[in-house]
């Protein structure tokens, strides 16, 4: 797994590297969406996770729901349009498994996309994506682990 500043970031995911989230496509035409490891580095450690409920509308750019930590609260902004289907079950008892697993066990939600193709070429992935988020990282100064 690339890892740029301390931060991982896997290859085979799409990025929204402003947002600070990642996509993967899944089998039945879903994605599953969470946020990065820069994301759960800058938060420290999270203390709840309140995504939107199953059902819902998912507008690209805006919120699929929060994030809390004991520094901060916020958005993770939804990198594609359509329809929540599932919540991640182990945030309401475990919200710390995005800390220790964002890429794997500390998924936010899946999302049925209403328009994959247009959504996904606002993102990067594979080695274009690991330089995009270089690039931020590099840009913003940010590193990942410092301050923990």
């Amino acid at each position: 797994m690339p890892e740029i500043r301390g931060c991982n970031v896997p290859s085979d995911l799409y990025y929204w590297p402003e947002k600070h989230v990642w996509v993967r496509p899944d089998d039945d035409g879903t994605v599953t969406v969470g946020v990065t490891d820069v994301a759960q580095s800058l938060a420290h450690a999270i203390i709840s996770a309140l995504p939107k409920p199953a059902g819902k509308p998912a507008k690209k750019g805006r919120s699929l729901g929060t994030i809390e930590s004991g520094k901060w609260v916020g958005p993770v902004t939804s990198p594609v349009a359509g329809e929540i289907v599932e919540t991640n079950p182990l945030l309401a008892t475990d919200p710390g498994v995005i800390n220790r697993d964002p890429y794997g066990e500390g998924w936010y939600v899946r999302i049925r996309p209403s328009d994959w193709e247009s959504d996904v070429a606002d993102l990067v992935t594979g080695d274009e994506g690991v330089a995009a988020y270089e690039a931020f990282l590099e840009a913003e100064g940010i590193t990942c682990g410092e301050g923990s």
